[in-house]
């Protein structure tokens, strides 16, 4: 896939909790062309509450600086209006961080209102092909409360990040099978990003002496992909708050970068990515939840992966973060009355 032709205009890309670790680490990303291509200039949108307004300055500083060559002007505001004027791609990173010991619920409850008020701004002030990635946690009902309260932007528009997942299991398969990370393909997260999500390897494919071939071929673990990946990836996030006593950060911002990067310019023949998108019933998830497929991506546009074989071992994985999925919805609708 062709990188997509740079804009004679800088585009507006929006960052939220822009104060705050992820963004720290995704902002240079951004501003040196590793999202949107190595012509295509920036004005970034940093939005944070009034309290953290100090911080936000002194990242500004800082990027100032860089001396980006790509970065034409950056607005840090905790204007919402200002913070949502014009743009076109959105990374919502700002929510309350999941603690240690804290259970899933309660980072709903708390992060739910704020994605309220964000799809709102999206629908008033951004434009309306904007892109939007929700990264802040719960990230598929943050997304879909988002997508609730802002109407005019198309459904497709606006994503979660399970692309941290899928870049955890390719490590853990490249390793499993001695290959590097380029080497490896077609990982697969189903559903929720969540320890209920479902890391499938069924379709993993490993470049070896310049030809792809099945994992199944190459190294046939059926147990270790069964019941050492999935819950290896599952658990990846409590164990970096667990040694950090912080959240995920540098990974969650290289997913993002990688998310929206192939998002803007399209996957590679036979590459498959993870997004968590809205369902429109395909592989018999409801329709309207946010839940992360393998997709392809084109103009722009991306596409479900279709007629993946679904055996009993995954109906049942996928059941059960179909379920998670379905009580948070509920819960977030009630949480937004």
């Amino acid at each position: 896939m062709a990188p997509a032709t740079a804009s004679n205009e800088p585009i507006r890309v929006l960052i939220t909790g822009a104060a705050g670790q992820i963004a720290y680490s995704l902002i240079p990303l951004i501003a040196k062309g590793e999202v949107f291509g190595q012509k295509q200039e920036i004005i970034l949108h940093l939005l944070d509450i009034q309290p953290m307004l100090g911080v936000l300055n002194g990242v500004a500083m800082e990027i100032s600086d860089c001396a980006f060559p790509l970065l034409r002007d950056v607005v840090a505001t905790a204007d919402v209006a200002a913070a949502f004027k014009g743009i076109s791609y959105a990374f919502l990173v700002g929510a309350m961080p999941r603690r240690e010991g804290m259970e899933r619920k309660d980072l709903l409850k708390a992060n739910v209102r704020i994605f309220k008020d964000q799809g709102g701004a999206l629908d008033q002030f951004a434009k309306k092909d904007v892109k939007v990635l929700v990264v802040g946690n719960p990230a598929n009902t943050n997304a879909l409360i988002c997508s609730k309260y802002a109407p005019s932007i198309p459904k497709e528009n606006i994503t979660a990040m399970t692309r941290l997942d899928q870049n955890r299991a390719t490590a853990q398969v490249a390793q499993h099978v001695q290959a590097r990370i380029q080497d490896v393909r077609k990982v697969i997260i189903w559903g929720n990003h969540s320890n209920t999500q479902f890391p499938d390897a069924r379709f993993v494919e490993v470049q070896k002496d310049g030809s792809w071939t099945s994992i199944s071929k190459v190294q046939h673990d059926e147990k270790w992909l069964k019941e050492s990946l999935i819950p290896l990836v599952q658990k990846r996030g409590a164990e970096v708050i667990a040694a950090r006593k912080l959240s995920s950060a540098m990974s969650a911002a290289q997913a993002a970068a990688d998310h929206m990067r192939n998002w803007f310019n399209g996957t590679e023949k036979d590459q498959w990515v993870n997004m968590a998108v809205v369902s429109k019933g395909e592989y018999g998830i409801p329709e309207g939840l946010v839940f992360s497929f393998p997709v392809t991506v084109e103009n722009g546009q991306w596409k479900i992966v279709p007629n993946l074989a679904i055996d009993d071992f995954s109906k049942e994985k996928l059941k059960i973060t179909t379920t998670e999925l379905e009580e948070e919805r509920t819960e977030a609708h009630a949480a937004c009355e």
